[in-house]
């Protein structure tokens, strides 16, 4: 991976980062240099500083910093120090699928939560009203199981490989 994504002569890894940051970011929800940024990651044979990923990708510390919070959150990036050093480093997570998974999963699951105390909360609303909590309860309950089961034969498949 070269240290700044223009030094790449083939051009290949600046347009695999700008798919992501297009592609992943959209699908993701999150601002294109999420996307970019866990491309940089991704592709990167080690683990980069908030430095190099600056360099990289052109970003200000504060856009970066963001940036790889938001990408520490969902699951798919890890944060740390390595032995001897005074600065944090981040690497793509060799189990970032499983980590993001299990994001969406808790997500998901606090959603559920909120959809059991609303409707709790509301049983002195009117039909029309209970019914859209009903269903937003049945919503949570179908993609709660879905995920723990998703989350479950993924693993088991990549204890397979």
């Amino acid at each position: 991976m070269p240290s700044r994504v223009g030094d790449d002569p083939s051009g290949d890894a600046n347009s695999l980062i700008d798919d992501f940051g297009l592609h992943i970011g959209r699908a993701m929800g999150w601002p294109p240099m999420a996307g970019r940024a866990a491309g940089v990651l991704m592709l990167s044979e080690n683990p980069l500083t908030m430095a190099q990923l600056q360099s990289a990708l052109n970003a200000s510390k504060g856009s970066m910093s963001e940036m790889t919070r938001l990408l520490v959150l969902s699951g798919t990036v890890r944060r740390f120090k390595q032995p001897g050093s005074r600065q944090f480093v981040y690497e793509w997570r060799d189990d970032a699928w499983i980590g993001c998974l299990q994001h969406q999963l808790e997500g998901t699951t606090d959603l559920l939560a909120l959809a059991e105390s609303a409707q709790a909360r509301g049983t002195d609303l009117p039909d029309r009203q209970r019914a859209r909590l009903r269903e937003m309860h049945e919503f949570y309950t179908f993609m709660v199981e879905r995920f723990e089961t998703l989350l479950g034969e993924y693993k088991g498949s990549r204890q397979a490989d």
